[in-house]
């Protein structure tokens, strides 16, 4: 099964929280999970590193295949905002990343599953 690591996840792997690394191994290796992001949640990591933390962060998203964005994701993404921003307040990327899951299938793990309140979207809070 794919498990999609939500930014938030990814980001305080990079900042050295040990639950974020205890769960991305377990998953990994326990868990035998393949281990992948969204590409806008890739886009958060890469847009707002420092030029010092370049090669750590590349060489760890290096381990964490990226999915990319094709139309069907995007027109579906654009159906699940409209409905669930309302109510939610979800923002793009998180409609993006519930459109990539229902495309390819998996399970998103994130610190806020409140952002994923779509019926039929495998989510799991990380820690």
């Amino acid at each position: 099964m794919r498990a999609y690591i939500d930014s938030d996840v990814l980001i305080w792997h990079l900042r050295g929280e040990q639950k974020a690394r205890d769960l991305l191994l377990q998953l990994r290796d326990e868990e035998q999970y393949d281990l992948y992001t969204g590409a806008i949640q890739r886009a958060e990591v890469v847009f707002f590193m420092k030029p010092e933390e370049e090669q750590d962060t590349k060489l760890f998203l290096s381990q964490i295949k990226t999915r990319s964005v094709d139309q069907e994701i995007v027109d579906n993404a654009a159906i699940l905002y409209r409905k669930w921003n309302p109510s939610h307040g979800i923002d793009v990327n998180d409609a993006i990343l519930a459109a990539t899951v229902i495309q390819t299938g998996g399970r998103i793990y994130t610190l806020n599953i409140k952002h994923f309140p779509m019926p039929g979207i495998n989510v799991q809070k990380a820690w």
